[in-house]
Formats: C-alpha cells, structure tokens, sequence
C-alpha cells in the first residue's frame, strides 16, 4: 500500500496496487470519495479530494463484496 498526497490539488491517494495497473472502472463511492478498481474487478486505489477537509472526519462507505476461494498454502 502506498499513500500519496498532493498539496497544490489537496488530493489523497490510497494505492493498493503497482503504479503500473490502470483503473478500467472509478465509482463514487461519496462525494470526493472515489474508488479505482482493475479490470477483475479487484480495488486498486481510493482517491480523496479536498482531503484536508476530510481528515479527522470519518468516512464511512461499503466497497462491492468480492468473493473468492480461500487460498490453502503449505
């Protein structure tokens, strides 16, 4: 995970993915709120705006279930 912030914009950005995957699908998940996901379907960065404003607030949202196998590792 990587956080990024930009001061001029005062945009935050939560990056769960490589900076190399691009976004194929960004829902408003609230106003200044905006999820990216990939093209699985898979959740690859949340983008806040005016996220001075936002900090100390609490953001509350529901992402898409994703459901999937459980992964058995030995």
């Amino acid at each position: 995970m990587r956080l990024e912030y930009d001061p001029v914009r005062d945009l935050l950005y939560i990056c769960f993915a490589e900076a190399s995957v691009k976004a194929a699908k960004t829902v408003t998940v609230v106003p200044g709120v905006h999820a990216d996901f990939n093209i699985e379907g898979k959740i690859i960065g949340i983008e806040v705006i005016d996220a001075s404003e936002v900090i100390g607030k609490k953001i509350e949202f529901a992402l898409p279930e994703v459901s999937r196998e459980p992964t058995y590792t030995d």
